[in-house]
Parts: structure tokens; C-alpha cells; sequence
């Protein structure tokens, strides 16, 4: 068998995931980016089993499985992260995520959707 298509089709999901993680804005979509990159690997790890005659029996197999364990636990951690931020933030864009000490609140006007400064009583 020639894995050269399976080891292309990898490459390329790979490569973009990778322009995902650099691009995107969106959390949500920084985590799908990243799913894409675990899936090449898998994609990888399962061909050159097929392929090369190793010590272990399908070694790439079972490392394919503790990839797809990783990736689930790194979804569920990773959008728990993001349910959060956007409870705190009003948005999940990962420009404005703080990285330093202590950020200032958001209003609460600015999250249920209210323009902030006007008065409750003005409000229809």
C-alpha cells in the first residue's frame, strides 16, 4: 500500500487547523481548529501502523485511541472555559481575553445587551 494520500490528506488538515488556530477570533472556533490538528494526527498515527512493521502490534492504533481521550477531555475543559468567559464577558472572541492580573468588570448593562449610561426609567 503507498500511504501517500492518507499522509496528503493529513498534511493538509493539519495545515489547516494550524491556520485556524492563527486566524480565527472566536474561541469556539480556535477549539475546532485544534480538534482538526488532533484528527491529522490520528489520521497519521493509524496509517503508519498499517504501514511499518513495528515491535508492538498496532501500536498507532492504541496512541490514536489516547489522542481521541485527550481530545475529548480537552473539548469539555476547554468549553466549560468558554461558557464562562462569555457569562463573564458578553462575548468570546480571544482578543479581548484578559492574559494579565485582575481585568475590570463589564457592566451589566454592557452584558444583558443594555446600552450603558441610560437610565432604567427612560427604557420602554
Amino acid at each position: 500500500m503507498r500511504p501517500v494520500i492518507p499522509y496528503v490528506t493529513a498534511a493538509l488538515l493539519f495545515g489547516i487547523g494550524v491556520y485556524g488556530v492563527l486566524r480565527r477570533r472566536n474561541a469556539v472556533l480556535v477549539l475546532m481548529a485544534v480538534e482538526l490538528m488532533l484528527n491529522a494526527v490520528n489520521l497519521v498515527l493509524v496509517t503508519a501502523d498499517t504501514t511499518v512493521r513495528a515491535a508492538l502490534p498496532h501500536s498507532g492504533q492504541v496512541f490514536a485511541l489516547f489522542v481521541i481521550v485527550l481530545a475529548a477531555a480537552e473539548i469539555g475543559v476547554g468549553l466549560a472555559i468558554v461558557l464562562q468567559l462569555y457569562r463573564l464577558r458578553a462575548s468570546v472572541t480571544v482578543d479581548d481575553v484578559p492574559l494579565g492580573e485582575r481585568a475590570p468588570a463589564v457592566p451589566d448593562e454592557v452584558r444583558q445587551g443594555r446600552p450603558a449610561g441610560v437610565p432604567d426609567e427612560v427604557r420602554p
